[in-house]
């Protein structure tokens, strides 16, 4: 989940408040507040729930459920972090980060011979582009956000949805059009995540595009900013092509 991401959420919620939607009453001004300022996931959620249970009709509801999906899924619990997500949607269809959040835990957690592997494909393909319209219609949540940097966080929620096409093209076997989502998820963002990069070079390797995917992956183990489970990611790639070379003689 990118960082600048996870930023928007705090700046709709300021935008919300600037624009005149605002809490009916101080306690839950309070409330609200307590989800911003919340610093771990489990305050975060407890935060999130406490709104939820004290002011069932709160105009930050779908707000909350995002920022509860979003700590359910920093905290390794995708189930939750579903399960927030989808009520998040239920509340505000158009929460283009909740669409974002959904349709990638759906993408990522997608298997090949799931039984409902085309039902979940399918809900994810539809909100990864819903979530392109959105955020294309999108006006700027926060006036404090130069054009450029709004202009860039666009960028990065496009691009993740373009991953997440990706990795739907993946569990298909579409080894060609995961190959162009993924590109188009690296070239159209401001920030590219390296994530996408190695996803990409899988791809590569399962298209046969072996001298594709070790270039890129030797560019991406290059990288100032790659953390180590990135380069891992990498490492193991390289040796599945290896492997696969070896069976191939």
């Amino acid at each position: 989940m990118r960082k600048s991401l996870v930023l928007v959420g705090g700046l709709l919620a300021v935008a919300t408040l600037m624009m005149g939607q605002k809490p009916k009453s101080p306690k839950e001004t309070e409330a609200v507040m307590a989800v911003m300022k919340a610093t771990t996931p489990d305050e975060k959620i407890a935060a999130a729930e406490n709104l939820l249970a004290k002011y069932k009709d709160t105009e930050f509801k779908s707000f909350a459920l995002l920022q509860a999906a979003q700590a359910s899924q920093i905290k390794g619990d995708p189930v939750a972090a579903l399960q927030y997500g989808n009520r998040a949607i239920e509340a505000d269809p158009k929460n283009f980060q909740a669409l974002l959040l959904v349709s990638g835990l759906l993408a990522q957690s997608t298997r090949e011979f799931d039984l409902d592997k085309d039902e979940k494909l399918g809900r994810s393909t539809k909100m990864a582009n819903d979530a392109i319209a959105a955020v294309n219609a999108a006006a700027k949540p926060n006036p404090a956000l130069t054009d450029d940097q709004w202009a860039g966080i666009k960028k990065d929620m496009v691009s993740q949805a373009h991953d997440t096409l990706g990795m739907v093209a993946m569990v298909n076997k579409k080894y060609d059009a995961a190959i162009n989502e993924f590109k188009t998820s690296i070239d159209g963002a401001a920030t590219p995540d390296l994530t996408t990069s190695v996803r990409l070079a899988a791809a590569y390797t399962n298209a046969g595009k072996f001298d594709e995917s070790l270039a890129l992956l030797d560019k991406v183990s290059a990288q100032p900013g790659a953390s180590e489970p990135i380069k891992k990611a990498a490492q193991n790639e390289r040796m599945r092509i290896e492997k696969i070379k070896a069976a191939t003689k």
